[in-house]
């Protein structure tokens, strides 16, 4: 009989344990949805996260043996225009940089949810301030943007910031280093569910590490990120091209890598 009273009591405990971590899942992603609904879309007045200070840039982070390596450093390859003619950014020693006006490019093959991991640096001196320094974005499938800036002793709209989940979620902490530094985003991210009628069944989420350290915890996306709007999900493939962007300004990327999740 002890071993059965036992048995129940670790039951017991694992099922309060599960229920306790759901209703902190729970609650955690309501606070954030209120927190949407709190603040309007790019308002300037959105508390700015705290700045920590990352430890020192590291040489590139070799990819796993079962990553697709998008981009080594050696060609674009891999990458296209939106047009899907050949991509006109430059390649200088092992990262490629934003040629201003000639457009955002994407991978030549779709990612659904994946482990992304990528680096960039933005312009040393930097020139401009707010959105208009060292702007740049990565767009999972295309839609969902990690937005990529010169948040340095840089401000802006919080929700526009470096590492912003842009247009709705500010990072947690701000973990910019300085400009000409190498950054990096790993980017944990699943996507988006719908029913044969395109129906959401599940929204995409996204956890983040800007330069190691956590800056979004699994945090449920409202839909495509845009400018000044959040818009709503509309049913897509389950795999769409990773894209970065071209702002006009010369940003560079080097080893980029992923792992697809199933």
């Amino acid at each position: 009989m002890d071993k059965i009273r036992r048995y129940l009591v670790l039951v017991i405990c694992f099922f309060i344990l599960c229920s306790s971590l759901s209703f902190h899942s729970f609650a955690r992603q309501k606070s954030l949805k209120d927190s949407l609904s709190q603040w309007a879309i790019h308002d300037p007045k959105r508390p700015l996260p705290p700045v920590v200070t990352p430890g020192p840039p590291l040489p590139p982070v070799p990819p796993p043996s079962d990553a697709v390596v998008i981009f080594d450093g050696k060609n674009l390859l891999n990458w296209v225009d939106s047009k899907g003619k050949p991509a006109r950014w430059k390649i200088e020693g092992d990262y490629m940089e934003v040629v201003p006006g000639t457009g955002n490019i994407q991978t030549k093959m779709g990612f659904g949810s994946c482990q992304l991991h990528i680096e960039w640096a933005t312009p040393r001196p930097p020139k401009g301030s707010g959105q208009d320094r060292g702007n740049s974005g990565v767009f999972l499938m295309g839609l969902y943007e990690v937005q990529v800036l010169d948040s340095y002793e840089n401000k802006t709209y919080a929700d526009g910031m470096a590492g912003a989940i842009y247009g709705q979620y500010p990072p947690l902490v701000n973990a910019c280093r300085q400009p000409g530094e190498w950054q990096t985003y790993d980017i944990i991210f699943h996507a988006p569910k719908f029913d044969s009628e395109g129906k959401l069944l599940e929204p995409a989420r996204m956890t983040v590490f800007h330069n190691g350290i956590l800056i979004h915890d699994n945090v449920e996306l409202t839909g495509p990120t845009a400018h000044k709007t959040r818009p709503p999900y509309k049913a897509h493939a389950s795999k769409l091209p990773l894209m970065l962007q071209d702002h006009s300004h010369p940003v560079r990327f080097r080893n980029i890598w992923l792992r697809e999740l199933e």
